[in-house]
């Protein structure tokens, strides 16, 4: 037992030992790392204290140069802008100097301008002074010559009034002659202007009219229906007719604008039979608008084909036959051109018959005689060289060539033939009610240029004529001398052009007739 005591005690002086050994062994290792830990910290303190200071150094020099930098940008600004103060001040001074010359010169001006009011009003002075003395000298002259003459001042007076007045009117209507003379000569120079003008103002009343077609709408959705996605309906239509479809606040209608008559209505009922089909895409479209051109094609040629039947022409080409069809689609002033020319026919037949002319070939000419107009909007020049050229084309006579380019004296007429298509032209058109003209404002108009040219002295007659184009008025030959007859037309056309409406112009024609009368004893 004691031995076992020992045995644990001698263990336990050992552990305790090893225990004591191991802590002091312990401790000298953590002094050492404690030491080498704090002699790296020093380490690294001295280096962040020498980064600092070399970072402190760089900063203070960056400092020192941007000084520098500012100081001389500041002393450049400052440089310039006392120079552009000393320019200023310069021009400040110049300136100044300029106005003080400026006053000083006003100054003077206003001196000399003083001297001269005093100089005027001395000059005044005289002159009422002169005036007096001449007033009485006048009047005293007065006195003489109305004591001399016999007459006072008053009687001598409205006698050399008279006849000034009866030389002046005299003068004046010689004065009117030569003007109207060389008015006359200068009628060519001036005509183009004048006609030009003319179109200009009546150019967009007539594009308005007779170049635009209506089609009405069921609704106002029907627009976009025609309008199509992305628009590709209304190209569709566009380029399959060659005519403009225009979509505006027009309520529920679109208008079709072109100068091709033919086109434009195709157009039209094409577009008014896709609406009522509802069906409206571009295959559609262009199927549809093949369709209605195979179909006016043919009523085209039919209504030149009944034409030709209806007036008893025979014989004409076939594509002139389609020309005459296409008429019936082309208006002149409001008269469809169609009808007028089978009235042409008509009355150029009847004329010929009178005068034991060719009938057959007057009728045909008349026919004929507004073919241009079926093509005047594609071909270049006045409608009645068209006309010509075609028929000589297909195969027309040499007089009925003549008679259609001479119809509106662009070739001057050389035939009977063409004198009376001419004449049965302006018959047609001339005719009461033919071209939109109402019967009652027809005749009216012919009486109130009657009593216009009435009303002057000196008219003993007056006759309107020419459909009221023409006025010819009969004067009294001791009424109305050479002279004043010029001058008397002159007033007339005035006073109807002041008090009267009326299409295109009105030609007046004074006549003075002289009698001579003697009897034989």
């Amino acid at each position: 037992m004691i031995e076992l005591i020992k045995i644990i005690g001698s263990a336990l002086g050992g552990i305790i030992l090893g225990v004591i050994i191991g802590f002091w062994s312990r401790k000298r290792i953590v002094e050492s790392q404690f030491d080498s830990i704090k002699n790296y910290s020093k380490k690294i303190i001295n280096e962040a204290h020498q980064k600092a200071k070399t970072i402190k150094k760089e900063a203070s020099l960056k400092a020192k140069d941007t000084f520098y930098q500012m100081r001389v940008e500041f002393e450049k600004e400052t440089k310039e802008k006392r120079e552009q103060l000393q320019g200023q001040e310069k021009r400040l001074f110049k300136k100044e100097e300029n106005l003080h010359r400026k006053i000083e010169q006003q100054e003077e001006k206003e001196r000399r301008i003083g001297k001269k009011e005093r100089n005027i009003e001395h000059l005044e002075e005289n002159i009422k002074k002169k005036n007096g003395e001449y007033e009485s000298l006048v009047i005293a002259q007065r006195q003489e010559l109305e004591r001399v003459a016999g007459i006072s001042a008053k009687e001598a007076k409205e006698l050399l009034i008279h006849s000034m007045e009866a030389e002046s009117k005299h003068d004046a209507a010689k004065l009117i002659r030569r003007i109207e003379t060389e008015a006359r000569e200068e009628a060519d120079r001036k005509a183009n202007e004048i006609i030009a003008l003319a179109v200009k103002r009546y150019a967009g009343e007539y594009v308005t009219e007779k170049t635009v077609s209506v089609v009405n709408l069921p609704n106002e959705e029907m627009k976009g229906r025609i309008i199509g996605r992305e628009g590709r309906n209304i190209r569709a239509i566009e380029a399959a007719t060659g005519i403009d479809v225009i979509i505006d606040d027009t309520p529920e209608a679109v208008i079709l604008s072109g100068f091709n008559p033919v086109r434009r209505q195709v157009a039209k009922i094409s577009l008014e039979r896709l609406i009522e089909d509802g069906r409206i895409h571009p295959a559609r479209i262009e199927e549809v608008v093949e369709k209605v051109n195979k179909e006016i094609e043919a009523s085209i040629k039919e209504a030149g084909e009944q034409a030709t039947f209806d007036v008893g022409v025979h014989g004409i080409n076939n594509e002139l036959v389609k020309l005459i069809g296409r008429l019936k689609y082309r208006s002149s002033y409001a008269q469809n051109v169609l009808q007028h020319s089978k009235e042409v026919s008509f009355i150029c037949g009847v004329m010929a018959s009178e005068l034991g002319l060719n009938v057959k070939q007057a009728k045909r000419a008349g026919l004929l005689h507004d073919i241009g107009k079926a093509v005047d909007h594609e071909v270049e020049g006045p409608h009645a060289i068209i006309g010509a050229d075609l028929a000589k084309k297909y195969g027309e006579s040499k007089e009925v060539v003549h008679a259609l380019a001479a119809h509106h004296e662009e070739v001057p007429p050389s035939t009977q033939l063409a004198v009376l298509v001419q004449a049965s032209d302006t018959l047609s058109g001339a005719r009461p009610g033919a071209r939109q003209e109402m019967l009652e404002s027809y005749v009216k108009r012919l009486q109130e240029l009657e009593q216009i040219a009435l009303s002057f002295n000196g008219v003993s007659k007056s006759f309107a004529i020419q459909a009221g184009r023409e006025i010819r008025i009969m004067v009294e030959g001791k009424a109305v001398n050479d002279d004043q007859s010029f001058v008397l037309c002159k007033d007339i056309a005035k006073k109807i052009e002041k008090e009267l409406t009326y299409p295109g112009q009105i030609k007046v024609t004074v006549i003075r007739e002289t009698r001579a009368v003697e009897y034989a004893k």
